[in-house]
């Protein structure tokens, strides 16, 4: 953790990527049309933040609190969230692109993901209950020994789920998403 806190600040248009970024806690501060990308984050604690319009690609997230945040129409490319503070980590995603991302044996009920494309995304073994998965391209995402109890993909497309290796009861999903829990059957669905 680091000696500075910043508070109720709100950060617009600074490319981190090319001034640096101070770590610090940040608490209820807002940060718009800002550069992340390719930075480690390490040790930065952001609670009750947002990030809009933000570019975090391929950053490094080691320790990295991350509680209560919101991203929106953010880019998220290549994130290992695994490697974040586990503690009360809580985060939502409003219009991200989150491909190649990691989501690895992470604790994240609960976190809902809203019109993102999360293709390649890995969630082997992480437990997503009453997650919900609202308009989210899941293509070849990974869902392996994953907890999926009561979670949403009524509205999700592209996934391919394996019910013999994933908890799911109770999941809700879609007539149309029904090939996606029997993608490993082979079988032709008309």
């Amino acid at each position: 953790m680091s000696d500075k806190y910043i508070v109720k600040q709100k950060i617009e248009q600074v490319d981190y990527s090319q001034k640096g970024f101070d770590t610090a806690e940040y608490e209820t501060c807002s940060f718009s049309d800002c550069v992340f990308s390719g930075l480690n984050l390490k040790g930065a604690s952001f609670t009750d933040c947002t990030f809009s319009n933000c570019d975090i690609s391929n950053a490094r997230l080691d320790q990295v609190t991350l509680n209560n945040v919101v991203f929106s129409n953010c880019k998220l490319l290549g994130i290992d969230f695994s490697k974040c503070n586990p503690f009360l980590l809580s985060f939502a995603f409003d219009n991200c692109q989150l491909n190649y991302s990691s989501f690895y044996k992470l604790k994240v009920s609960g976190t809902k993901f809203v019109n993102c494309i999360m293709e390649e995304v890995d969630f082997t073994e992480t437990e997503l209950k009453e997650a919900v998965f609202d308009n989210c391209n899941l293509l070849n995402a990974t869902f392996d020994g994953t907890n999926m109890e009561n979670a949403d993909f009524r509205n999700a497309a592209n996934f391919s789920i394996n019910p013999e290796k994933n908890r799911i009861k109770r999941a809700k999903f879609s007539m149309y998403g029904l090939a996606g829990l029997l993608h490993q059957y082979d079988l032709e669905i008309e």
